[in-house]
């Protein structure tokens, strides 16, 4: 995943829009919640054994909403000048600490 060339397709589609004023750090976390909600509500009222053997249908509905919240953890990131990858990394090592293997 090339998140540079992704971080840009992002800005540039937003800027052709004039959507960035609405992209405060706080719209930007509020929808990602709601992202987030909708990808639960795929899940809500299936079974373990059935969230584990979705339809094609269901499959894409999962991965529009999981593509949403990349898009929002992305210009969020952009935002607040959070490099993702070193983020990310971080705290992997943090929870390698906090939770060691045996």
């Amino acid at each position: 995943m090339d998140l540079k060339s992704i971080e840009q397709t992002l800005t540039t589609f937003s800027e052709k829009r004039d959507w960035d004023k609405f992209h405060s750090p706080k719209n930007l976390a509020i929808a990602l919640s709601v992202e987030a909600s909708e990808l639960l509500e795929i899940f809500q009222w299936l079974t373990e054994e059935q969230s584990q053997k979705l339809s094609q249908e269901q499959i894409q509905h999962t991965e529009e909403e999981i593509a949403d919240i990349v898009i929002y953890v992305l210009n969020l990131c952009r935002k607040l000048n959070i490099d993702l990858e070193q983020a990310v990394l971080k705290k992997i090592d943090l929870n390698a600490t906090k939770y060691p293997a045996k």
